[in-house]
């Protein structure tokens, strides 16, 4: 079983940036995607990014629009989620999610994804 460990977000001000980590431990080499979710108050969870992690191709919802950037470090078992010109809409609790499917898969889609990070609270205040 693939556990993910967040660290990273934060309050930060309009503009802003913060960076989000998720380590893997465990069976790590079984994971060809990891994504990126995240969940404001009052709002069903949705996807941000995701990254195949064999070929580093990435997937981005559309409100990302450049703001954003996945990474994922193969030595260090570890996912990045970049933010940059960070905005109040975009605070939320975060979520890295890890996926070993290789058929069938959609980036966006929740139950594609096989485990969770316990989250982190990214705030954004104007």
């Amino acid at each position: 079983q693939v556990q993910l460990v967040q660290s990273g977000g934060g309050s930060v001000q309009t503009g802003g940036s913060l960076r989000l980590s998720c380590a893997a431990s465990a069976y790590a080499s079984r994971i060809n995607f990891m994504g990126w979710f995240r969940q404001a108050p009052g709002k069903e969870r949705e996807a941000v990014g995701t990254i195949y992690t064999k070929d580093d191709t990435k997937y981005y919802a559309d409100f990302v629009n450049g703001r954003f950037t996945i990474s994922y470090d193969l030595g260090e078992n570890t996912a990045y989620l970049q933010m940059n010109d960070l905005k109040p809409e975009d605070t939320a609790m975060y979520y890295c999610a890890a996926s070993g499917r290789k058929y069938r898969f959609k980036w966006y889609e929740e139950r594609d994804f096989d485990n969770w990070g316990q989250g982190t609270q990214v705030t954004v205040s104007s």
